[in-house]
């Protein structure tokens, strides 16, 4: 069976919202929509998604031009009834971040020293918020040590299980750091101390691959698998979802899968 990476990515991201029931799921990026829209439409298809609508929509909006689709709405969804699911701690968000360190706090904000940086990005954003009140996964599409950093992130917006960083030194109630995606693995925070492991290897790559391009000691897991490859029911729902296969600009040249 012939897949890509992207697809690989999107599969093994739609499991981190296995077992969420009517969460609502907030995806942002390309990668990350599809992985909820591809949960939604087989295993989990009670999660509550707006795809960009003022809406709540009873199956995923494929993405790109629609044409003639129209959504298929159930129920409004206004800032106001979001902001209320926040702060009851029923959202999964799925994001990128720009740093990611050992502890699961994620930078989004600047590069660099913070009073005069390398480069200046989108600032916090939501990611405080986001990550004191709901669950959390992540995607990063270039697995390598910028990205996963020694030491804290430049810029903590996104908390994680380091405690000095937690509001009144108190574990936020609603912290929950889940999966990880990247171009080389699976990881999650089962580690020791909530330490972020390896769970499984994506085709043809090594564990010593992934930790030479990682600034700190992944853990592992007792077990590291291979990352699952899309099924051909899973490959077709994707095609109803991206039908202008927009996931195939995901990774340059749209590598397989299978890497050797």
């Amino acid at each position: 069976m012939t897949y890509s990476l992207a697809e690989l990515c999107i599969c093994a991201a739609a499991e981190a919202f296995r077992g969420d029931g009517e969460y609502m799921v907030t995806s942002i990026g390309l990668v990350p929509r599809l992985a909820a829209s591809l949960a939604k439409s087989t295993f989990e298809p009670g999660l509550m998604m707006t795809e960009g609508e003022a809406y709540l929509v009873s199956e995923p909006v494929p993405v790109g031009p629609r044409g003639d689709y129209k959504p298929k709405i159930e129920g409004l969804m206004t800032y106001e009834r979001v902001f209320d699911i926040v702060n009851r701690g029923m959202r999964h968000a799925m994001v990128t971040p720009v740093q990611l360190d050992r502890y699961g706090q994620m930078n989004i904000s600047i590069v660099g020293d913070y009073d005069k940086p390398k480069t200046a990005l989108l600032g916090v954003r939501g990611y405080p918020g986001n990550t004191i009140n709901n669950s959390n996964s992540m995607f990063v599409p270039s697995h390598d040590a910028r990205t996963f950093v020694d030491g804290e992130v430049d810029m903590v917006g996104g908390i994680g299980y380091n405690s000095a960083r937690w509001p009144g030194g108190k574990q936020p109630r609603y912290l929950d750091l889940r999966r990880i995606v990247s171009n080389l693995a699976v990881m999650d925070f089962g580690g020791p101390d909530h330490a972020i492991q390896v769970i499984s290897l994506h085709p043809g790559v090594t564990f010593d691959q992934v930790q030479e391009n990682t600034g700190f000691e992944l853990a592992k897991a007792d077990e590291i698998g291979t990352t699952v490859a899309p099924t051909d029911d899973q490959l077709e729902v994707l095609s109803r979802l991206d039908p202008h296969e927009m996931r195939a600009t995901v990774f340059k040249g749209n590598p397989t899968g299978a890497a050797e």
